[in-house]
């Protein structure tokens, strides 16, 4: 098994069904091959965490080819902590997507949508097994593809401009991380021979000046990608007008790879010039956080509005990560994992309410809840899971992120924590605005009902969810409720990671500790 290339399939499955589904058969048979070859990826994906041993430093099931040899550069995959956490919450999430957004496309142009998706899933595998940089680069601008027709393909009014958008912000991020790429290859090639592999440049000796110019050129590239202030500004506009579906597969998982990539990238291989960018990037996090936050709590539209709630969601993580201890890049991680599945919920319950309703406008809607309680209820779950309710999972992301803020500064945790009663306004706020209080045609549906008879084409409006749309929220709600109360799953395989990590920065982690004797009687 160790000799099997368990990492190349994991990626090869999703790709090769995107090209079946895109030209394969039409209609209903390219939705359901799609959703079997996202479950074999799953099945793939579960069968390499069996493999990861968590006991183990550094990347395993690894594999090595040389590629480019002249510049150095290799077909490497490798598997840690970090990214077996990403790639199980991308592989898990396909399938729940697919099977949402079964009537979200028409059946001409439903294979399409589905072919575009499993091409994503596929190229966002490869970038976080990635442990060469060129091909995490190539890979990294790869992705920009299917999002874009993801994007400008399928949606609302306006697709087009907002998918114009994110692609000119992403390859401007991508551009500026070129320039970092070719620095690498610069600086190994002065220290002895060139190359890519992460392995070989953690050793190389850098400049003080050339570090913080390469790092420099990955942070930019991985704030836009994340989102971070001040250049989030195509997050909102894609959210609101591409399909719940898709923005599931951007937020939930391509974003992602900003954050990852900071982690991986600016920690691993730039340590002293991140610690040097420290202040600046912890003041950006925390203007994500409490800006993010509160112009959310304006927003009338309901998709807009989950979208702007990830921008303070991203200052956590950003601002977990750099605090510099292994507690809060724990919680970071912790938190990419809880966010996707919390957000995910939320944009695909918005989806549905949105399509019965008729309208995204938060005004437009009231008085839900009693024609669709269960909407009601998985969406108030979902939305107190991201304003970090105990019990639910993201709660114990963000106390593991704000305690190790306010053991750096303890004005830092205090500003941090305003981001958590923001978001307690807009949800509730949501909720209250979509699920309860009067709505005119419920009402003049209950007068007329009273009067002996019924109007059907309202009913069916506001039907509640079926199903299908039950089935693919039950487990990602599922999710929030387990991990907020036994997350220590998760945390057994992020901690390795993250202690490994800090290590190899030779930053002192002054961050509090749970002593031994406690971590073992917790278990």
């Amino acid at each position: 098994m160790n000799d099997f290339p368990l990492l190349t399939l994991l990626w090869v499955v999703p790709l090769v069904g995107a090209l079946a589904v895109a030209f394969g058969p039409r209609g209903a048979l390219a939705k359901q091959t799609a959703v079997v070859v996202s479950l074999l990826t799953l099945v793939v994906g579960v069968v390499v965490a069996t493999q990861f041993d968590r006991g183990t430093d550094g990347f395993q099931l690894t594999e090595t080819h040389e590629w480019i040899g002249a510049f150095g550069v290799h077909y490497a995959l490798g598997l840690d902590g970090l990214g077996l956490l990403l790639v199980l919450l991308t592989v898990a999430l396909v399938p729940v997507v697919l099977v949402a957004a079964w009537n979200d496309a028409p059946d001409d142009t439903a294979r399409q949508f589905y072919a575009w998706a499993l091409a994503l899933e596929a190229l966002s595998l490869v970038v976080f097994l990635a442990t060469d940089v060129f091909l995490f680069y190539v890979v990294f601008e790869a992705t920009l593809i299917p999002a874009y027709f993801l994007i400008g393909g399928f949606g609302r009014a306006g697709r087009s401009a907002a998918a114009l958008k994110f692609l000119m912000f992403q390859l401007g991020g991508g551009l500026v991380l070129l320039g970092s790429v070719i620095g690498l290859y610069v600086v190994s090639a002065q220290a002895g021979s060139p190359s890519y592999l992460l392995t070989d440049l953690q050793q190389v000796d850098m400049s003080t000046s050339a570090e913080r110019w390469l790092f420099a050129g990955f942070f930019i590239a991985f704030a836009i990608k994340a989102p971070l202030f001040p250049v989030h500004t195509w997050l909102a506009d894609t959210t609101e007008r591409a399909t719940p579906a898709t923005s599931v597969l951007l937020v939930c998982v391509l974003d992602k790879i900003g954050t990852f990539g900071m982690l991986r990238f600016c920690l691993g291989l730039f340590p002293g010039a991140s610690e040097w960018a420290t202040p600046l990037v912890i003041a950006l996090a925390l203007i994500s956080i409490v800006y993010g936050a509160f112009i959310a709590i304006g927003q009338d539209d309901l998709l807009r509005l989950i979208g702007l709630t990830s921008l303070s969601h991203f200052g956590f993580i950003t601002l977990g990560i750099f605090v510099f201890t292994a507690q809060g890049a724990s919680g970071s991680i912790l938190y990419m994992v809880n966010h996707g599945v919390a957000t995910a919920a939320l944009f695909l319950i918005a989806g549905f309410v949105i399509k019965r309703r008729g309208t995204s406008r938060i005004s437009q809607m009231g008085g839900l809840e009693k024609v669709t309680p269960v909407s009601a209820g998985l969406f108030l779950v979902a939305g107190l899971a991201t304003a970090g309710l105990p019990g639910l999972s993201q709660f114990v992301s963000e106390i593991l992120v704000l305690i190790s803020a306010f053991d750096y500064r303890w004005y830092v945790g205090a500003i941090a924590v305003t981001g958590i009663v923001l978001a307690a306004i807009y949800v509730l706020w949501a909720y209250q605005r979509i699920f309860t209080g009067p709505n005119p045609s419920v009402l003049q549906a209950d007068v007329v009902a009273a009067d002996g008879s019924s109007d059907p084409e309202m009913r069916q409006r506001v039907a509640d969810l079926g199903r299908r749309e039950i089935g693919v929220l039950v487990p990602l709600v599922a999710a929030l409720v387990l991990f907020g109360f036994y997350p220590m799953p998760l945390l057994d395989v992020s901690n390795p990671f993250s202690e490994s990590l800090l290590q190899q920065t030779g930053v002192t982690d002054d961050g509090p500790r749970v002593p031994v004797e406690a971590q073992e009687a917790g278990r």
